[in-house]
C-alpha cells in the first residue's frame, strides 16, 4: 500500500510541470484500424494522427475534423462526407472515395497516388502537393472548381489543371 502511494504521487509530481505549463500530455492517436463503421459520426473531432486503415467508412460523416497526418490507407469511403476536412500529410493511398465529399477539404501533403477517386465532390478542395495517377487527375480536373476557404487556392490551379 505504501509503494502504491509513493508511485501515485510520484506520478502526480511528474504532471505538476505539464499542468504549470498549460501544456496537456501526449495521449496516442485513435486507431481503428480494420473495423466495420458504417454511417459512424466522427464529425469536428480532433483525429490528428488516426488511423482508419482497411476500415469501412461507407457513409461515416467526417465532416470539420481534424485528420492531419492520419492514415485511412485502404480505407472504404463510400458516401461518405469529408467536407471541411483538414487531411493534410493524410495517408489516403489505395482509398477508395465514391460518391465522396471533399468539398472546401483541404489536402495539402496527402499521399493518395493509387487512390480511387469517383464522382467525388471538391468543389474548393486544396490538393496541393497530392501526387496522384494521370487518370485520377485527369478526371478531378474536369470537374475541378471554387475556391478554399482555408488555403485561398482554386482547386484547379491545386490540381495542376491546364
Amino acid at each position: 500500500m505504501h509503494r502504491r502511494l509513493l508511485a501515485v504521487l510520484a506520478t502526480a509530481l511528474l504532471l505538476v510541470p505539464l499542468l504549470i505549463s498549460g501544456a496537456a500530455p501526449s495521449f496516442a492517436a485513435m486507431d481503428v484500424a480494420k473495423q466495420v463503421l458504417i454511417g459512424a459520426d466522427y464529425s469536428d473531432k480532433d483525429l490528428r494522427g488516426a488511423t482508419f486503415n482497411l476500415s469501412n467508412l461507407r457513409e461515416a460523416n467526417l465532416s470539420g475534423s481534424d485528420l492531419r497526418g492520419a492514415s485511412l490507407y485502404g480505407a472504404k469511403l463510400q458516401d461518405a462526407d469529408l467536407s471541411g476536412t483538414d487531411l493534410r500529410e493524410a495517408t489516403l493511398d489505395a482509398a477508395v472515395l465514391t460518391g465522396t465529399d471533399l468539398s472546401d477539404a483541404v489536402l495539402e501533403g496527402a499521399f493518395a497516388f493509387n487512390t480511387r477517386f469517383q464522382d467525388v465532390t471538391i468543389t474548393g478542395a486544396d490538393f496541393t502537393d497530392v501526387p496522384m495517377r494521370g487518370d485520377q487527375l485527369k478526371s478531378l480536373c474536369a470537374m475541378a472548381d471554387g475556391i478554399n476557404p482555408i488555403t485561398g487556392r482554386e482547386t484547379r490551379t491545386t490540381l495542376g489543371c491546364g
